[in-house]
């Protein structure tokens, strides 16, 4: 393979990749303009980031068997269109509900493009390589969470909040003409691929029944939606609690992703020391003591917007710990089904993640206690879920060092 080529293919793969991040976090600083536009409030805004999140963990489980049975370019394809469709009609919403149901079915188009670039990479590059390419895409996921509510916020202030969903719809449409261009046929069609309700439930249930991904799957999934209420709560906190416009709150949310992408390449020097498990114990147990500070310094009225990034700052830094150690130990059971497994493993945490955010936008109103209260019952679950599973667990597979191991956003 030619490096212009190569870089070609990994720029495609990275935009693909990039897409369900940016859709998230883009239009996080537009809640307050949205709340006004649709006479709703933030709270209710916010109820469309739970419907995002369950459009991604139910696509999970469709592309998977999709992508294989018809070849990833056809799925792929459809699933964009959906994607841009759906942005368009965000445009030009006129009610809450509307804009909710959108979002969902925005989500599911995007999750064609997450899906399909994971199995492409597998398709495209040799098992050598396959470590370091998705090392390239992690670093695009990490990177979107700090550049979509920066510029997002920007486009907010000067644009309005539409403006957002237009620049998503063109994002769309260039992603959808460069993939079908760009990208050759990697895979395919397998016709003895049964799109049946029954082989395919058979697939998963044999998967959960492992202990060790249970286990690991929920501890990650659990402690993770710590993530996805902060996600929720920002621009409630930030916006309307602390009263930062759009632009600042972009950046603040940048910074907090400086966090959980430092620490997540610390992890990776760390593990030449210790093993996953013991990153795992040591994360969840510094992000228990400083949830359960920050619930004090909530309840004691000892908040201002300083101590709140700090605290979140210090909270989310234990997760980029965490999480690629249970998403790896999660996986290190499956030679054959690792497909079903990662679509499990997503479906779980983003069902998890959907249920955490949900439950921000019906407590979250007018103080940080909330969301607090939601991070640190969190944590401690999924601590005693860890200690609990454990004890399940009769031979556990280990993550060798050849083994390359994709953690979602």
């Amino acid at each position: 393979m030619t490096t212009k080529k190569y870089f070609k293919l990994i720029l495609i793969l990275g935009s693909l990749t990039a897409l369900g991040p940016f859709s998230i976090d883009m239009y996080l600083p537009g809640f307050s303009g949205i709340a006004k536009d649709l006479n709703t409030t933030v709270a209710k805004v916010s109820m469309s980031l739970s419907s995002y999140f369950i459009g991604i963990s139910i696509g999970q489980l469709l592309y998977g068997p999709l992508l294989d049975r018809f070849g990833r370019k056809k799925p792929l394809f459809i699933g964009l269109l959906v994607y841009i469709i759906a942005s368009l009609g965000c445009i030009y919403v006129a009610d809450i509900d509307a804009f909710i149901l959108l979002r969902f079915i925005q989500a599911i188009g995007s999750c064609a493009a997450t899906v399909a670039s994971v199995a492409m990479v597998r398709d495209l590059f040799p098992v050598k390589d396959i470590p370091k390419v998705f090392s390239l895409l992690m670093l695009v996921v990490g990177l979107s969470p700090m550049l979509a509510p920066t510029i997002g916020g920007y486009v907010t202030e000067d644009l309005g909040w539409h403006a957002v969903f237009f620049i998503l719809m063109c994002m769309g449409i260039v992603i959808l003409i460069a993939s079908q261009v760009g990208l050759p046929d990697t895979y395919k069609p397998d016709t003895s691929i049964s799109l049946k309700p029954r082989p395919i439930i058979t697939n998963f249930l044999s998967v959960i029944k492992e202990p060790q991904f249970y286990t690991y799957a929920f501890t990650g999934a659990i402690a993770f939606s710590g993530l996805f209420s902060y996600v929720a709560a920002s621009p409630i906190v930030f916006m309307d609690i602390y009263k930062v416009d759009a632009k600042l709150y972009g950046w603040i949310f940048a910074f907090m992703s400086v966090s959980f992408i430092g620490s997540s390449q610390l992890n990776s020097m760390l593990l030449k020391k210790f093993s996953s498990e013991q990153m795992i114990f040591g994360a969840l147990i510094s992000q228990s003591v400083i949830s359960i500070i920050f619930l004090i310094l909530s309840l004691s009225n000892l908040l201002g917007l300083n101590e709140t990034i700090g605290m979140l700052f210090l909270f989310l830094a234990c997760l980029g710990i965490s999480n690629p150690n249970t998403a790896g130990l999660t996986l290190a059971p499956f030679a054959k089904n690792t497909g079903s497994a990662s679509a499990l493993m997503g479906a779980i945490q983003l069902g998890l993640g959907a249920l955490a955010s949900f439950a921000i936008g019906v407590f979250v109103k007018d103080s940080v206690t909330p969301m607090v209260g939601i991070m640190t019952a969190t944590t401690i679950t999924a601590f005693i879920v860890l200690n609990i599973g454990k004890r399940f667990i009769k031979n556990k597979v280990a993550i060798s060092d050849s083994d390359d191991v994709m953690v979602g956003h």
